[in-house]
């Protein structure tokens, strides 16, 4: 099955192993990620305020490369499928928008380009999540050769995942996709209470200290239910929670290192994937001690 695949921004640059444990992880699966022709920023944000229409021409832009791909019979079906939890929201809240708003609809295809076709409203936005939970639990299991047996994980869902509610891929209130993908690869779901609190999202840039306290208290409760890992689907969610860890650490003493993965690697390394397949070597902290210390590397 041949699916349109949108990066986005960061999965080009810091995120790197998140796009090729994806692409890996999805081939076993039988499903190709073929990424998007001439795709843009999605604009990173919803737009918030009722009249702010500029903010959907690049998310709706590019949906309307999804339905030329599928007219060229490039991909099988109007889906496009994302990553980054950021994009993923952006896209689906600004599809939602225009296909119920039939005049933010007509406003959008004015301030198009020319050479830009009218969008149809076919497309589909997909978290890959939600490809994974489609083929089924069992079938992941059964393709399973490296059981994360013995491995302590956090299923991190951060907020725009699951919010608003209906538009999310799980219940906010109690999710359970990460849970069963856990299961279904052969770990252990640890859970805590703020699974699903924001970490601080882009609030990082001009409000730190308060990312920071955000933060921590994610990887504090991660430390106190004796986690190895906390697995994750955000590559900001990542740098808040992973690349920050260090200076978190120095303003909160005494908090012990948790490693901080993508959801896809775990996958990766319970296909039994090649080391560059699973990119933990990009990670902060280092996963690789205790994926060792576990007989899993």
């Amino acid at each position: 099955m041949r699916l349109a695949y949108y990066p986005g921004c960061t999965l080009k640059t810091n995120a790197k192993s998140f796009e090729i444990s994806a692409i890996a992880s999805a081939k076993v699966l039988g499903v190709e990620l073929v990424e998007l022709t001439r795709w843009n920023c999605c604009g990173t944000v919803h737009a918030l305020a009722k009249d702010d229409v500029m903010h959907y021409i690049a998310p709706i832009r590019n949906l309307i490369r999804v339905e030329e791909m599928r007219d060229e019979g490039i991909v099988d079906e109007n889906i496009l499928v994302t990553l980054c939890e950021m994009c993923f929201n952006t896209l689906k809240r600004a599809n939602t928008e225009v296909l119920k708003d039939g005049e933010k609809m007509r406003k959008v295809r004015e301030n198009m380009e020319e050479r830009d076709p009218a969008y149809r409203g076919e497309v589909e936005i997909k978290h890959f999540l939600e490809v994974v939970k489609d083929i089924g639990w069992n079938n992941i299991s059964n393709l399973v050769i490296k059981k994360l047996k013995g491995l302590r994980i956090i299923p991190y869902y951060g907020c725009l995942l699951l919010r608003p509610r209906g538009l999310g891929i799980d219940d906010p209130d109690n999710p359970t996709i990460l849970e069963s993908l856990i299961k279904s690869l052969g770990g252990e779901s640890v859970e805590i209470p703020f699974k699903s609190k924001c970490c601080g999202s882009y609030h990082t840039v001009h409000m730190e200290q308060v990312a920071s306290e955000l933060s921590h208290r994610i990887l504090s409760q991660a430390a106190e239910a004796e986690a190895d890992l906390i697995m994750l689907t955000c590559p900001l969610c990542s740098y808040n929670l992973g690349d920050r860890q260090e200076e978190i650490k120095k303003s909160f003493k005494g908090l012990r290192t948790i490693p901080v993965v993508y959801f896809t690697q775990l996958m990766a390394l319970a296909f039994n994937l090649p080391a560059e397949s699973t990119g933990f070597s990009e990670n902060k902290p280092d996963p690789t001690v205790i994926l060792k210390n576990k007989d899993l590397l």
